[in-house]
């Protein structure tokens, strides 16, 4: 046996002394260096109790060491489980008790309140700090440099992935060593990269987009990485010429953009920008494009599946739309109620299927057979459309579908003409409670910095483009949508904040 997510992303790299990843601070750490040091977190974890199948629960600042117990874990054969470092600890008691870890790792200031929730789940507490210090670190020190790999299968659990949790419980995503090599291997090659790409990432390291996407390629690839602990604008302006491809939230591109020193000479040496985790308004399309000369590679992905989709990397890169089925991912829209295929260009449910499918949910078994289905196909919640020349679209979430009089309304659309009237930066349209339809349209709208919004105005263009029942009944303006870490909006905020409107 072997063992092929360790032996794939970074066993191949043993010995070799060529830059893996470029801190803030001006040092570098070589593929070589980065796998001594996973060797000491793998005996440091075997030696607290953790072996095969077992969950390492982290929740610590971004930090090479921090990735290095990534790695560790990968080679030990233990289930490595990130955790977001917002949430509380209230929420993650959930997560430890739910998993069954046996070590819960945290930032060394937050040890004391963290203690009650690893004492009740039977979880050892070990600490790690943002500068790579903390107990965990002080035994990993102690360790031998060399560690004997795991033997794992392809089907063996590589990693947990809780979901966001934005209805009801969070669900644990078991994802296997196929399930993240196969999706690195895929986008590799689909994005074209090789040993010369440096790579800069301003991520965090507990979503999959930091993690599975923008790690593990570059790791198949043995490419470099310029790694920041966070997004800082001075920071990333520095470091772009240095760089080869970045990866981003929208948040990312648009702040660029408000900033006159990003230019099309700063990136005149840029092979790619990749968006994800959140759609990117048209508008930053076409203003990074006019700016930079570039086009941002937009694809579409989630908790349970890693990537699904992406625009080409030669060929149209369309805005609105998330590209095409990755090579081996099947993809289509069904109707939500039978399941049955839809024609192209309805809207439905997106179902995919493919070796980059999660497991199912921990301990959900009952979940588990809701949304993945017997002959694979994973309901990803999402609704879409694939249009005439195979392009998919994204039109909103399951659960933010607007039913209203019997009528079904995708706040898609109408956020998309929001989004074109005069002043307007960017909308979320919601429904939210009404005596008489069940539910009504509300949207909630965001100023470009210094305008002021004709309410009325923009109330009768959409009165002019929209059927009645797609109009909305009322129009609010907000200084800024609430988002996720990741930048996605958090609309269940924007219904619990206006679902009184008219009850």
């Amino acid at each position: 046996m072997a063992n092929p997510l360790f032996d794939t992303l970074f066993g191949k790299h043993a010995g070799k002394s060529t830059p893996f990843l470029h801190l803030a601070d001006g040092s570098t750490v070589t593929h070589a260096a980065f796998l001594a040091q996973t060797a000491q977190f793998a005996h440091a974890l075997r030696g607290l109790g953790a072996g095969p199948g077992d969950r390492v629960a982290v929740q610590i600042e971004k930090s090479p060491e921090a990735l290095a117990i990534y790695a560790a874990c990968v080679q030990a054969g233990i289930v490595f489980l990130p955790l977001n470092t917002a949430y509380t600890a209230d929420e993650l008691a959930y997560f430890v008790d739910n998993s069954g870890a046996r070590i819960l790792v945290c930032d060394g200031a937050k040890r004391d309140a963290l203690a009650p929730v690893a004492k009740a789940a039977g979880a050892r507490l070990e600490t790690l700090d943002a500068d790579g210090s903390g107990s965990l670190r002080a035994l990993a020190d102690a360790e031998s440099d060399t560690f004997a790999t795991e033997d794992r299968s392809a089907d063996d659990l590589a990693a947990f992935l809780y979901t966001s949790g934005t209805t009801g419980r969070s669900k644990g995503a078991m994802l296997t060593q196929e399930n993240l090599l196969s999706n690195a291997e895929v986008l590799a090659d689909y994005w074209r990269f090789s040993d010369a790409d440096v790579l800069l990432h301003a991520l965090p390291i507990f979503h999959t987009h930091g993690l599975f996407v923008a790690t593990n390629i570059t790791l198949i690839a043995g490419g470099a990485m310029i790694f920041l602990p966070r997004f800082d604008q001075d920071q990333i302006i520095a470091e772009l010429p240095r760089a080869t491809t970045m990866m981003g939230v929208p948040t990312f591109y648009t702040r660029l953009l408000n900033d006159d020193r990003f230019t099309r000479d700063l990136v005149a040496h840029m092979r790619l920008f990749v968006s994800g985790s959140a759609p990117l308004l048209a508008e930053t399309h076409v203003q990074f494009e006019q700016r930079t000369g570039h086009r941002i590679l937009e694809r579409y992905g989630m908790t349970e599946t890693n990537m699904n989709t992406s625009n080409p990397y030669d060929g149209d890169r369309r805005a609105g739309t998330v590209g095409f089925p990755l090579p081996g991912v099947e993809l289509k829209i069904t109707d939500p109620a039978s399941g049955d295929t839809l024609p192209t260009g309805e809207i439905g449910q997106i179902e995919v299927r493919g070796p980059n499918v999660f497991k199912g949910y921990w301990q959900m078994p009952e979940k588990t057979r809701e949304e993945l289905r017997e002959d694979g196909f994973f309901i990803t919640g999402d609704l879409g459309r694939v249009d005439a020349d195979g392009y998919v679209h994204i039109v909103g979430r399951n659960k933010d579908l607007i039913i209203s009089g019997g009528y079904n309304i995708y706040p898609k659309e109408i956020e998309l003409l929001l989004d074109e009237q005069p002043g307007v930066l960017e909308s979320a349209v919601i429904g939210v409670p009404h005596p008489d339809f069940g539910e009504t349209v509300v949207g909630v709208l965001v100023a470009k910095p210094g305008a002021t919004l004709d309410i009325d105005a923009i109330g009768s263009a959409a009165g002019q483009s929209l059927a009645r029942f797609k109009h909305p009944r009322k129009l609010i303006v907000v200084d800024d949508l609430p988002r996720n870490t990741m930048g996605k909006v958090q609309k269940n905020l924007l219904r619990d904040r206006f679902g009184d409107l008219f009850t």
